[in-house]
């Protein structure tokens, strides 16, 4: 249990740091195409973890599962200390202050030789400045927590778990139920998975231009410039509405097909029915978790990574209860009324959405003031 918890540590962690290299080096002009992007490995994982995992277990036996994640561990692991340079403002700023030797990928120290062998010059004082500036101190994890309690992220964030519990509740039938109800063995239960992975890489390639487009709307109707190399203060800006709109209707047709799918699954309809009703759940959920982590990130631009930190904590502690829960529910109600009941859970609450829309600026608005006046206060007692 405890490498379990290391392992998984380290892929949220990862997710994390995704999201923040997205917010260092993209602007919210496009952004929802990078983080959809972003996405794309993270939910293939699941769909292609199966296929991968019961191909070797059944061949190779089940140790050649984790001697796979050990290399592939091995693989990213040097691909990122090869190739992903810095990217933080507090260190590189805009890209062009060489990061200190302790923050340097390979690609960083080529760029630097680079620059010394064509005779331009480094900003070194730059980075002694905000080397200065820069305080080292522990992480404090209960910033992730505080973001969960935000209005700005907390609304958001409690309705997108309850999305993904019932997306998670229905990812843990699969295995039980159509090994039960028709009678497949391992390797084809993985590969009725295929359905799910395909909607979701479709997803993050179609959601993210989409959100983009929304974006540019609202930026035209306002008179807005796009500024592709700079980032654009959003506190006037409409950006939840702007992000979330499109979501309702894939969220809406997701959970129509959680409820569908259930009863097909039920009542042994065809196989061809539940993979289609698998694709489509595929791709309506995960453009809705895409569309809110792109409205995470535009609302911490400077604290990308630890909302997404925040988003993982609680999409993870409410799949862990689902996933544990899910088949004593199945024995208890049936399939059909078990996704029946996340179904409707999930257009229940969906009317957050437009209590965001509606409130969210004037909350980021009054989050802002606050900052100011507390950053003022702190400057006062300073001074004194």
């Amino acid at each position: 249990m405890v490498l379990r918890c290391l392992q998984s540590a380290g892929g949220s962690g990862t997710v994390a740091l995704a999201n923040a290299v997205v917010s260092d080096i993209v602007t919210s002009q496009e952004r929802g195409v990078y983080v959809s992007y972003m996405s794309v490995a993270p939910q293939a994982g699941p769909s292609l973890g199966p296929i991968i995992g019961g191909l070797l277990g059944q061949y190779l036996g089940w140790h050649s599962v984790f001697w796979f994640l050990l290399i592939c561990a091995g693989v990213v692991f040097v691909a990122v200390a090869l190739f992903l340079p810095e990217t933080c403002r507090k260190v590189v700023d805009d890209g062009s202050v060489p990061p200190p030797k302790w923050s340097r990928a390979y690609i960083n120290t080529k760029i630097e030789k680079r620059l010394l062998t064509e005779g331009r010059p480094i900003q070194s004082d730059k980075r002694d400045e905000l080397a200065r500036e820069r305080k080292l101190r522990f992480p404090n994890p209960l910033e992730t927590v505080k973001i969960v309690f935000t209005k700005e992220a907390g609304f958001a964030l409690g309705y997108i778990g309850i999305v993904c519990c019932g997306y998670y509740a229905t990812v843990t039938l699969v295995p039980s139920q159509f090994g039960t109800v028709y009678g497949f063995n391992q390797i084809q239960i993985a590969l009725c998975y295929l359905p799910l992975g395909c909607g979701s890489m479709l997803a993050a390639f179609v959601r993210g231009r989409i959100i983009d487009s929304r974006y540019r709307a609202y930026a035209k109707r306002l008179g807005m410039p796009l500024d592709f190399n700079r980032r654009v203060d959003l506190s006037n800006f409409p950006i939840e509405r702007a992000r979330l709109e499109v979501a309702i209707p894939t969220l809406i047709l997701g959970s129509a097909c959680m409820i569908g799918f259930g009863w097909m699954v039920q009542y042994k309809i065809n196989l061809a029915g539940p993979l289609i009703f698998l694709f489509l759940i595929g791709f309506c959920i995960s453009a809705s978790v895409n569309t809110v982590s792109v409205l995470l990130v535009d609302i911490y631009p400077g604290r990308a990574g630890t909302a997404a930190a925040a988003n993982n904590l609680v999409r993870c502690w409410l799949g862990a209860g689902v996933t544990s829960g899910v088949v004593p529910l199945i024995n208890k109600i049936g399939i059909g009324w078990t996704t029946t009941f996340y179904g409707l859970l999930i257009i229940a609450f969906s009317p957050v959405l437009w209590y965001i829309m509606k409130n969210g600026p004037e909350w980021r608005r009054a989050t802002k003031e606050r900052k100011k006046q507390q950053e003022a206060i702190k400057e006062r007692q300073r001074l004194t």
